[in-house]
């Protein structure tokens, strides 16, 4: 069971969780909570280490930001045991969660889960910190924004868990952001593959890496509110869900920037070299897009898009490889959105990439990059049209309650 900070940003909904974890207890299940940092803690951390320094030092980040998640296990446990029961609350590391040596954005390596199962032989309740592990070197290490969602999937793996209950403020995945879309459909079932697109293309309820870690090693996900109880959305392998329709969701990013290089030398190495350099500063590229140039010898342009939050660092990271290859100009525009459906079902059907296409023309909205993999289709556009276009192509794929026909959970 994972909690997200929404879910215990306050001595009440702590107790609430507490509750939960208890009932499953009494139910029979031997239970594993990870738990976030509560509501806005990370961000306050954040906050301080920037009134200290301008340039916070990414190992003392690490040993900084750790801190909220182990707030919130060690206030449950107590919650826990005043219900009666015996709890024990530890640390990333303590849990045995190794990983790589990439302070802020580290990757889990392995779990060695044996404090873990001793524990719950001793019929205790673990609480695990989200979010955190130690490194190779022995560092405290984080994992990254919504890192809590692959730490409580990296536990359900090391444990066989029959099934991994990730908590949070909304009632599920839905068909589009709710907030826009006032008669999004909760999805009931969601194919890893699925899943992984939604993620890597706006999608916040679940976090990408989290997704990877459950379709590799055949962990069930199931999504579902802190706040109201009933069923959720459960994330399964393809094998497990009925035929899926057409398209599945209405995905959307504003978090993103893109970077256009003019003057781009037309020869080979040029685009490994730039893009090797943003790989080595730890940089994300989504779309790429290359203008080939008109004549022999004439320069190239190069445009992709990164999280915004990288935008800084691959900025630093391309002034080098500017000087190096002679690029003329590194332009940036943070004013861009992107647009996305995603389904499964869309490998066996034609003409979908059209209706999207036609269906932003009809709104007036114009398309700057386009991205495509067997069940997604991104458009790049500008920010302030992406309520829009989500609408529009809502409406265009019949995504709404009643819209299509129902699906019932897994089989």
């Amino acid at each position: 069971m994972k909690f997200g900070g929404t879910s215990v940003a306050d001595a009440e909904r702590i107790r609430r969780a507490a509750q939960r974890i208890v009932a499953q207890r009494e139910a029979g299940n031997r239970v594993v909570a990870v738990l976030s940092a509560r509501g806005q803690t990370t961000d306050e951390l954040i906050a301080m280490a920037e009134e200290v320094s301008p340039t916070p030092d990414r190992r003392e980040m690490d040993m900084l930001l750790s801190t909220g998640e182990r707030i919130s296990c060690a206030l449950c446990a107590m919650a826990i045991n005043d219900l009666g029961h015996r709890a024990m609350s530890l640390t990333g590391s303590q849990a045995g969660i190794v990983t790589d040596t990439s302070h802020t954005k580290a990757r889990i390596l392995d779990v060695r889960a044996d404090r873990i199962h001793e524990a719950l032989t001793e019929d205790r309740i673990v609480l695990v910190a989200g979010f955190q592990g130690v490194s190779t070197s022995r560092d405290v290490t984080t994992l990254g924004r919504g890192g809590s969602d692959t730490t409580a999937v990296a536990v359900a793996a090391a444990l066989g868990a029959e099934v991994c209950e990730i908590y949070t403020d909304v009632a599920g995945v839905f068909s589009a952001d709710p907030r826009i879309v006032p008669n999004a459909r909760k999805l009931s079932v969601v194919s890893f593959e699925e899943m992984l697109e939604m993620a890597a293309s706006g999608a916040k309820v679940l976090q990408l890496r989290s997704v990877e870690y459950a379709r590799n090693h055949s962990v069930r996900i199931h999504c579902r509110s802190s706040f109201v109880d009933g069923p959720g959305t459960f994330v399964l392998g393809e094998d497990e869900t009925m035929e899926r329709p057409l398209v599945t969701a209405v995905t959307h990013s504003t978090d993103e920037a893109r970077i256009t290089l003019l003057g781009v030398p037309d020869r080979p190495g040029a685009a490994a070299r730039i893009f090797g350099a943003l790989a080595d500063s730890g940089c994300i590229v989504d779309t790429i897009i290359q203008n080939e140039p008109l004549g022999h010898g004439r320069d190239a342009e190069v445009s992709f898009t990164i999280p915004q939050e990288d935008l800084a660092e691959a900025q630093r990271a391309l002034q080098a490889v500017a000087g190096e290859l002679g690029i003329a100009q590194i332009d940036t525009d943070r004013q861009i959105g992107k647009v996305s459906i995603v389904g499964a079902g869309m490998r066996s059907y034609p003409g979908v990439a059209a209706k999207v296409f036609q269906t932003l023309a009809g709104k007036g909205i114009n398309i700057e990059m386009i991205s495509t993999s067997p069940i997604k289709i991104s458009c790049v556009i500008r920010a302030e049209a992406v309520p829009q276009a989500v609408q529009a192509l809502h409406g265009a794929f019949e995504l709404g309650v009643g819209g299509i026909e129902e699906d019932h959970g897994p089989r």
